[in-house]
């Protein structure tokens, strides 16, 4: 898998983050952050053979701590570690960018994300939260 930037206003970025919300929404939960343009988040997006299959953000709250977002892996492409390549290419992001804790909150969360995140080495913090220190950059 090739997992590149992309600006916020691309249009296969657009296309992953609509189906999150309206997985999300079928599931009975809601989008966990509002998307729009003015956003300051960087934006990855996973392809394998041409198509975009996942997508992931960092955005930094404060100097030490970002946040992941808008984390999503189309149904036909799970369960091969595309969700882990796109949790570590995010880690070293937020390693370059000087964060020590990464964190990830929602209202709501599948099953299988609150499994993916406890393996990944997140842990629960306040109410719907997830954090994980990572190490600092030399």
């Amino acid at each position: 898998m090739l997992i590149e930037a992309r600006p916020v206003n691309d249009a296969e970025l657009g296309t992953l983050i609509t189906a999150l919300h309206r997985e999300l929404r079928e599931a009975g939960g809601g989008p966990s952050t509002s998307f729009f343009a003015g956003d300051d988040a960087q934006h990855l997006v996973g392809v394998i053979d041409g198509r975009a299959v996942a997508c992931g953000a960092l955005q930094a709250l404060d100097r030490e701590i970002g946040a992941i977002r808008r984390m999503y892996v189309r149904p036909a492409f799970r369960r091969r570690g595309i969700a882990r390549q796109m949790f570590a290419a995010l880690e070293e992001i937020a390693l370059d960018a000087g964060h020590a804790v990464l964190r990830l909150e929602a209202n709501f969360y599948l099953p299988a994300v609150l499994a993916l995140l406890r393996s990944a080495g997140y842990g629960e913090t306040a109410a719907n939260a997830f954090e994980k220190r990572i190490l600092v950059a030399a």
